[in-house]
């Protein structure tokens, strides 16, 4: 029994077999019938011998910790309660339709490009309709960009955090891009048909108001592109990163003033109409999702830190309870965007996945000190406000395809994935478990995750020593000797960035499907 712990969160749940909302009843056995008097059998026969019922053999678990488990019994009544599914699920959108809308609206602005377009094989023609298009295109790609950063949660559910910061990385670089493309084709159309150089060219096109707030836009964008480079943001602080692409949504709305002079969008009374309307929609959405809902959630739910508890060297687990937190429908392997306010981290939201079920509105998270703000973390008081976005990320039970699973963790990235270790469905056997750390002190969580194996009768393996010694446990013999049927495993998988690429590999050669490697890199979350 955990000495330490009290609060139901730090005690495992019966494993669930099956996502139903209670337990069927138990069925009576019919009456046995009395025993009839034996009959002598015949001369010659031999009475078969009475079947003996025997108990199935409880299977071993594989982890070798470094001291022996102690058994964990509920101490309260809300921890023995099964850990019931939402009412309504999450609305998700998969990847595949994500990519057919934003096709299908290039498309569409290819195709107004092309009705208004008049062909001729003048030189300032072709430089201007090249301009038309590429402006068009960057116009568009605007947009696209703020509604992957707008935290829509059947886009968030569906898609993934990580995989939207990644795209919208790299449609920031085609939609510059375009940009340059557009400038440079307007600026030489413009220098032929007035017969300048460039340089006069230039100087006339800025005296327009319009293409002067576009330029102004233009240069907030490449300030953004800049600092989003890895190299450059590695040195930033992220309250400095962030103050710079919050000038995007300046540029987006001079482009959008040029884009309405413009004689593609001012043209036509429709165009300039369905024009102004995606630009208005994308602006109510980034409002709602970014200031309303957070705000709302924060009045509804009242969510204030409840405990900080010390669980090994340099992490802690904060335990934050509210009102109706159930209503937030946040799912193991989820995580929240947390703005703790006090002094020193007010001004920063920072990424944390669930570390275990919600309960008792209650969530937890668990944090490793590896930075200025996750080190103010540890000294947070009980009774400090919470304002919590969410919930993100697509690491849930909905990606599940096989029977079996792989929970494959390393360092802190334990977190999401002890929370799945619990919930999963499946029987014994089913859910498997390998812990990657440098030394058993980095192991966090350790009492649960045996605890929870034991009650599951998982198989759990703790995987340690150090990343640049001479046995790589994570590499394919070494996981499929661990796991023998591995390519017939979902896997999921939470670590370190470089711990996670070297992982994926070897999964890979080891004949995992990339489309059943489930990850999320929180450094793009």
């Amino acid at each position: 029994m955990t000495t330490e712990a009290s609060h139901p969160l730090y005690v495992p749940l019966a494993p669930l077999t099956a996502p139903r909302a209670e337990e069927p009843r138990r069925r009576r056995r019919p009456p046995v019938p009395p025993a009839r008097p034996a009959e002598p059998p015949a001369a010659g026969s031999v009475r078969p011998a009475e079947p003996v019922a025997t108990r199935p053999a409880r299977p071993t678990r594989s982890a070798r910790p470094a001291r022996s488990a102690r058994s964990v019994r509920p101490t309260d009544p809300v921890a023995s309660r099964p850990i019931r599914p939402s009412a309504a699920p999450a609305l998700r959108l998969a990847p595949g339709r994500l990519r057919a809308g934003v096709a299908a609206g290039a498309g569409a602005v290819g195709l107004l490009w092309g009705l208004q377009a008049r062909p001729s094989a003048r030189l300032d023609v072709l430089f201007a309709s090249g301009a038309h298009l590429t402006g068009l295109l960057a116009g568009y790609g605007v947009l696209v960009l703020l509604l992957l950063m707008a935290r829509i949660p059947a886009v968030e559910h569906g898609v993934g955090a990580d995989r939207l910061a990644r795209r919208h990385a790299l449609g920031g670089r085609y939609v510059l891009g375009l940009i340059a493309a557009h400038a440079v084709l307007a600026l030489c159309g413009h220098a032929v048909h007035t017969h300048a150089d460039l340089v006069t060219a230039a100087g006339d096109l800025l005296s327009y108001g319009a293409i002067a707030a576009a330029t102004a836009g233009t240069a907030l964008l490449v300030a953004v592109g800049i600092t989003s480079a890895r190299s450059v943001r590695r040195r930033l602080r992220h309250e400095t990163w962030r103050a710079v692409h919050l000038g995007a949504l300046l540029a987006a709305a001079l482009g959008f003033v040029h884009q309405l002079a413009g004689p593609d969008i001012a043209g036509g009374l429709l165009t300039r109409w369905l024009w102004s309307l995606a630009h208005a929609v994308v602006a109510v959405l980034l409002v709602w999702y970014r200031i309303v809902v957070p705000v709302r959630a924060a009045l509804r739910h009242d969510l204030r830190v409840a405990e900080v508890r010390d669980e090994g060297p340099g992490v802690v687990s904060v335990l934050i309870r509210g009102r109706g937190v159930d209503r937030l429908r946040a799912e193991p392997g989820q995580f929240f965007r947390w703005r703790f306010l006090r002094r020193g981290l007010w001004a920063t939201a920072l990424p944390f996945s669930l570390s275990a079920p919600v309960r008792d509105d209650t969530l937890r998270i668990t944090v490793k000190a590896l930075g200025d703000h996750t080190r103010r973390v540890r000294r947070l008081r009980p009774g400090t406000r919470v304002l919590a976005t969410g919930p993100f990320g697509a690491l849930t039970a909905h990606r599940r395809t096989r029977r079996k699973v792989l929970l494959l963790a390393g360092g802190v990235g334990i977190t999401p994935l002890r929370a799945l270790f619990e919930t999963l469905p499946g029987g014994p056997g089913d859910v498997t478990l390998l812990y990657r750390a440098s030394d058993s002190s980095s192991v966090v969580l350790r009492e649960e995750l045996e605890a929870i194996a034991r009650e599951r009768r998982a198989d759990l393996h703790f995987l340690l020593g150090p990343s640049d010694g001479s046995f790589d446990p994570l590499a394919p013999r070494a996981l499929r000797n661990l796991v023998p049927d591995l390519a017939a495993h979902d896997v999921y998988l939470c670590g370190p960035p470089a711990m996670a690429r070297a992982a994926t590999a070897s999964l890979r050669r080891a004949g995992v499907p990339a489309s059943r490697i489930h990850s999320e890199d929180f450094d793009h979350a």
